[in-house]
């Protein structure tokens, strides 16, 4: 009995990997508001439309940490963010 409650679980989580959700890189300069909510990690909705909404007011954004600038978005989200927000994509030349 022991051994199938080893072998259930074991089929139970490898059903779940599929199901696991994990953040990808995500261009701060071009994402729209859905994208940033689902990608960043505590960005929902509003913040991640007053990401898009600083953008269009003062422009791209120059660096990551520029991010922080956005109201709602301080050092801790940043922190837990900073290796998935790209500022643009790398061209092969770069």
């Amino acid at each position: 009995m022991n051994r199938f409650r080893k072998t259930l679980a074991a089929v139970i989580v490898a059903g779940l990997g599929p199901c696991v959700v994990w953040a990808g890189p995500v261009n701060i300069n071009t994402a729209d508001a859905e994208t940033l909510a689902k990608e960043l990690d505590g960005i929902g909705a509003a913040r991640a439309q007053a990401i898009v909404e600083f953008r269009e007011k003062h422009g791209p954004f120059n660096s990551a940490e520029e991010l922080m600038l956005v109201s709602g978005v301080g050092e801790r989200v940043f922190e837990a963010n900073r290796g998935n927000i790209l500022i643009k994509s790398k061209s092969p030349s770069e």
